[in-house]
């Protein structure tokens, strides 16, 4: 079998799998397994390929024809246009999500340190920290191994961060200019109608947040005064219905000119409030 005929093979297994992007999937796994660039590619489209790379593309394009998540197999994903490792460990990085950390930028240039509760992959504090050079940042996860993917991410960006292993404020000291967070916050009775992608493999516990998707936000917002200072902000990405709701717990807990922004399909994506 030639590498083209190769190529030509893996896009159609993915196509008759219905993966949506079958042609972009299958060459980045192309690349991907074979090391080939594009333009090294079309010059040796027509050589034989080895029998034992033959086989390792052809595993791969099976796992992704059976819904495996294409950052996992490749442990890649992108974030704010930076490149970050994930495992099945944690959730992996959305585009959405770089609304929270436009907002943060926005308004915190003068802050000098922040927290962000359940960092998971550590996308959202490595991105601050990326642009507010100077901050002093902190990061919380109850999961070890989403800690390791954390620090390790942190590692190939050479940014400064303390990471701790806790249940949300079990282990956290001392106040911040702002705590963020990207929380659980999916009813649990609609995790088994999201996507296979999500359902059958990212891990459970960064999805599901209650009966009512509003458990995490209820906790943290009950707890961030004690760990913020005088006028501390506190930042949420949200569900595109949640708005109302979480905007409701955190006046209701002491917060003010609180602000929810639209991402760009115009559905609410974050919340922020002031500690009155």
């Amino acid at each position: 079998m030639t590498y083209r005929q190769l190529l030509e093979t893996g896009t159609r297994i993915l196509k008759e799998s219905n993966i949506d992007e079958y042609d972009v999937d299958s060459y980045i796994l192309f690349e991907y397994m074979t090391g080939m660039k594009r333009s090294f590619y079309l010059a040796h489209s027509d050589d034989e390929v080895p029998l034992d790379a033959e086989k390792s593309y052809l595993d791969v394009i099976k796992k992704r024809s059976e819904r495996y998540p294409l950052q996992y197999i490749t442990h890649t994903a992108y974030f704010y246009g930076a490149e970050y490792y994930v495992d099945e460990s944690v959730l992996i990085p959305r585009f959405d999500t770089e609304n929270l950390v436009e907002l943060v930028l926005k308004n915190e240039k003068d802050a000098k340190n922040f927290l962000d509760m359940c960092t998971g992959s550590g996308c959202i504090v490595i991105a601050i920290k990326d642009n507010l050079k100077e901050i002093n940042a902190t990061a919380a996860d109850i999961s070890e191994a989403a800690l390791k993917v954390a620090k390790k991410n942190a590692d190939g960006h050479c940014a400064d961060i303390t990471f701790i292993h806790s249940d949300l404020f079990e282990n956290i000291d001392g106040k911040y200019d702002f705590i963020v967070s990207n929380p659980p916050y999916i009813v649990k009775d609609v995790i088994s109608t999201l996507m296979p992608e999500v359902k059958d493999y990212e891990p459970a516990n960064a999805l599901d947040g209650g009966e009512d998707g509003l458990d995490f936000y209820r906790q943290i917002i009950k707890e961030s005064p004690k760990y913020l200072n005088k006028k501390g902000r506190l930042y949420f990405e949200i569900g595109y219905d949640q708005g109302e709701s979480v905007s409701n717990l955190m006046r209701d807990a002491g917060f003010e000119d609180i602000l929810v922004k639209s991402d760009l399909s115009g559905n609410d994506r974050c919340v922020m409030g002031i500690l009155r």
